[in-house]
């Protein structure tokens, strides 16, 4: 169901930048909603680095056990989001989803399913159907690009009535760096897009 877009909406968004290494694509896997997207895949070179900042909370979902599990490696080379259900308070079902939503993945992108991290927000207690993605993964992998970012800030929406993206300058031991990032409104998920100095660096935070 569509709602009035928030008045907290702003005029106009910042033009995020293409980052090297890092690619995307974003398509309709009809998860909750029929006729917008909500699964995001991305893909970064080998040599990428992971780091995440996850819950202190006992009741994690099943994607953040996931990132949990494969974040000492340190080696990321794919990213899946999904908006409209967070696949939490789903037990053994939503474990079972979050192995086969990797493994598709890993499969699309040519690396190891410990090397994909997952990120869901939506519907809590719904095991995530991960057959949803049987395909779709495939296809998104083979048009990817760098750029517009709007497209992945608008694929993890679930009941957000508008993208949420940013972007700022600072400097660090005397080097400009430019940072953008894009967020979901109620906090399910999140994710950083890497900067451009630190260009193999991706933080995931859940």
């Amino acid at each position: 169901m569509a709602h009035p877009v928030s008045p907290l909406a702003p005029k106009s968004y910042p033009d995020l930048p293409a980052v090297a290494g890092v690619r995307f694509a974003t398509a309709e896997a009809g998860i909750k909603y029929k006729g917008r997207t909500d699964v995001l895949l991305m893909a970064f070179d080998e040599g990428t680095t992971v780091a995440g900042v996850l819950t202190r909370s006992r009741c994690t979902s099943a994607a953040v056990d996931w990132c949990r599990a494969n974040l000492p490696s340190g080696v990321a080379r794919g990213l899946v989001v999904n908006s409209g259900n967070a696949n939490a308070f789903t037990g053994s079902k939503g474990r079972q989803s979050v192995e086969l939503t990797a493994d598709y993945a890993a499969k699309a992108l040519g690396c190891k399913p410990a090397e994909v991290f997952l990120a869901s927000t939506g519907v809590i207690g719904e095991p995530l159907d991960a057959g949803k993605f049987a395909g779709v993964l495939d296809t998104m992998a083979t048009r990817m690009g760098d750029a517009p970012w709007m497209d992945p800030a608008k694929a993890i929406m679930t009941t957000d009535t508008f993208p949420k993206t940013a972007i700022a300058e600072f400097t660090i031991g005397g080097k400009t760096v430019r940072m953008g990032g894009m967020a979901k409104g109620s906090g399910m998920t999140r994710a950083i897009i890497p900067c451009r100095c630190f260009r193999r660096i991706l933080a995931i935070a859940n």
